[in-house]
């Protein structure tokens, strides 16, 4: 062939590596994907774009030790959350990649976590050893609950709170304006633990709720779980 008539060996340039990249509170030339190591989350979003997922893994050494799938979309995207759950621990980053979790908006956030861990984007990238295993568990607080806001609104009654991080809206207090200024809420996986403990179903309202805000000065309040909207 002509092309090997007019081809010549040129010395290449030297490869001095991959650049090193943060990982766990190293630099460190990553090369395999049992040297990546991190703690992070990832976002996708299902073909249609009517639900999204937030998967957070704990990588060590290319192993998955944690994985934590938060979901807000149709009833199959939590059924497959607990499958993906079951699967992704153990795995290797690799595997883990290639392997169908069924909702398209886990594997999205599958895909965006890799890149992520791939270029030392990992929440864990400055921290000494990393975070340990138990860290995806605190990010749902002391109730082990996600933190889902809930807020609806129309032309004809305006703004309703139903979720929030404090848990569920039970009332709104509104000003003399008519506008919101603090709200009434009740903590659902504190309020089913003191159910649960055997105190009375008013007692353990009352205990597992709060109030956000200037409730107290209220002109108005609105029931949320009451009113017809």
């Amino acid at each position: 062939m002509k092309i090997n008539e007019h081809c010549y060996k040129v010395n290449a340039c030297p490869h001095s590596g991959p650049a090193p990249i943060p990982q766990e509170g190293i630099y460190e030339q990553v090369k395999s994907i049992e040297q990546i190591s991190g703690f992070s989350h990832g976002c996708g979003k299902c073909a249609p774009r009517q639900g999204v997922c937030k998967l957070t893994l704990n990588v060590k050494k290319g192993i998955i030790r944690e994985a934590l799938v938060e979901t807000v979309g149709c009833s199959g995207m939590t059924h497959s959350a607990c499958m993906a759950c079951e699967i992704l621990v153990g795995l290797t980053l690799l595997e883990a990649l290639n392997t169908d979790l069924v909702c398209d908006a886990i594997n999205d956030a599958m895909k965006d976590i890799f890149q992520q861990l791939a270029y030392g984007r990992s929440q864990s990238a400055f921290s000494s050893g990393g975070l340990s295993v138990g860290a995806g568990v605190e990010e749902l607080g002391t109730s082990h609950h996600s933190k889902v806001g809930t807020v609806y609104s129309n032309e004809h009654t305006g703004v309703r709170y139903y979720n929030t991080t404090e848990g569920y809206i039970t009332r709104l207090a509104l000003d003399e304006n008519n506008e919101i200024i603090g709200y009434e809420y009740v903590n659902l996986p504190k309020l089913l633990k003191n159910i649960r403990a055997g105190m009375d179903a008013k007692e353990a309202l009352m205990k597992a709720g709060g109030n956000y805000g200037r409730f107290e000065e209220g002109k108005q309040f609105i029931d949320t779980m009451e009113e017809n909207i």
